[in-house]
């Protein structure tokens, strides 16, 4: 799921910044379209958390995956939709830019640390 902020650069800007999801990857949690805001300070990233992210791969791409583990400086991400696998499964350890905290719009709530059972 890549997230569309601002073409070709791979930062957020300020402590909190609005991003546009797009694509499936994150389906339940988040919906191609969805508008998230990211916390780019704050606490530590931790397993579960939704994130945004740069693959080292990838550095022209902003993704929004679920961080899954520490991997090498980085972390292990991967999409909550299992039949996508945009995600390190393809392009290996990504460096977090920010958390997302909520989804704004258009279905305003906060966005949880744990995978959605479906």
């Amino acid at each position: 799921m890549r997230a569309a902020n601002q073409p070709g650069v791979p930062g957020l800007p300020g402590p909190l910044a609005a991003v546009l999801v797009t694509g499936p990857s994150m389906v339940p949690t988040l919906r191609h379209g969805d508008a998230v805001l990211v916390r780019t300070g704050g606490r530590p990233v931790h397993p579960g958390d939704v994130v945004v992210a740069v693959f080292r791969s990838r550095p022209d791409l902003l993704v929004v995956k679920r961080a899954v583990r520490p991997q090498d400086g980085g972390w292990w991400l991967r999409g909550d939709n299992d039949l996508v696998t945009d995600d390190s499964r393809a392009y290996g350890v990504a460096d977090v830019r920010g958390r997302v905290v909520a989804r704004y719009w258009p279905r305003p709530g906060l966005v949880t640390g744990r995978r959605p059972r479906i």
